[in-house]
Formats: structure tokens, C-alpha cells, sequence
């Protein structure tokens, strides 16, 4: 692994995940029974699957995505300077976008990186998974489709 990236090509982030509907009851029959199915082989025999429900943002398909949180660092003429910004809000849809925004207009060339902790296994596909289900274009650093390991433009902080 090249751990001699530059700084400014960095993009680090985080994401925040919550159940797609704030109440069970609020949740389509036909999503109940998938979320039954889903999360039978982690719920003990005591809880039920409406109390488990809690814990549907940790899967896309059943969460959404309430924050990203990305810094970078920039170059300026004495001393690099940390930015940060977060995307946010009701609409998952719109924060998707704006990141996706960011990506391509700052952070789209070959020497970029997106870096997370444990964004191999968690936030980069929830990521993806939700652009895909929000119908937004996937951005170059996501579309994994055909990369080799060794071409895709991750750091992962708890591979580090």
C-alpha cells in the first residue's frame, strides 16, 4: 500500500445512518418481512423484529444516509490548512448530490483518494448503494465496476 500520498489529494469522511423510517409502523409490510428475513440470523430470541429495527441503518437497504462529513487538507503558502465541511439535512437525496458534486469538481482526478475508517466494508458502499437507490450518478471514486484491488482509490484507516 503507497502510504506516501500527498496530503491535499485526501479526502477524508464520514458517514451517519439511520433507520429509513422513524417507526416500524411507518414501514411497508413488504419491507418488514425483508427486514424479518435480513436480520434473523443476528436477533436473539428475546427481541422482536420490531425492536431491532432500531438498528436498520446499519444496512442501505433499510437506512439512509442523515450526514457525510468530509475534510481535506489545502496548500496554502506557509502551512496546510484543514478544511471541513459536512453534508447534511431531510432530503437524502440533495446531500448525495452536493457530495457527489464535490467529488467531481474537487476530487476527480487520478491522484485523489477518498479515505474512512472501516469505509472498505461500510462507508463507501452505503454510499454507492444509496446514490444507486436515489437514482444519483455514481461519481468515478465510487463506480468500482471492473477495478482491480489495486485500482481502486481507497485508504481505509482500519487497514492502516
Amino acid at each position: 500500500m503507497n502510504l506516501h500520498i500527498n496530503l491535499e489529494n485526501i479526502l477524508f469522511l464520514d458517514i451517519e445512518t439511520v433507520p429509513e423510517k422513524e417507526n416500524w409502523n411507518e414501514v411497508s409490510e413488504t419491507t418488514q418481512k425483508l427486514f424479518e428475513q435480513k436480520t434473523a440470523y443476528q436477533r436473539k430470541e428475546e427481541t422482536t423484529v420490531e425492536e431491532f429495527y432500531e438498528r436498520a441503518g446499519i444496512w442501505a437497504e433499510f437506512g439512509k444516509i442523515v450526514c457525510i462529513s468530509v475534510g481535506y487538507f489545502t496548500a496554502e503558502e506557509k502551512e496546510k490548512q484543514l478544511r471541513i465541511k459536512s453534508f447534511y439535512g431531510d432530503d437524502e437525496k440533495i446531500l448525495l448530490q452536493e457530495f457527489k458534486d464535490l467529488l467531481d469538481t474537487h476530487f476527480n482526478k487520478k491522484e485523489h483518494v477518498l479515505c474512512a475508517h472501516n469505509g472498505k466494508e461500510f462507508d463507501f458502499p452505503y454510499i454507492a448503494r444509496r446514490m444507486i437507490v436515489q437514482q444519483v450518478e455514481l461519481p468515478t471514486k465510487l463506480n468500482l465496476f471492473g477495478k482491480k484491488p489495486w485500482e481502486i482509490p481507497h485508504l481505509d484507516t482500519m487497514e492502516l
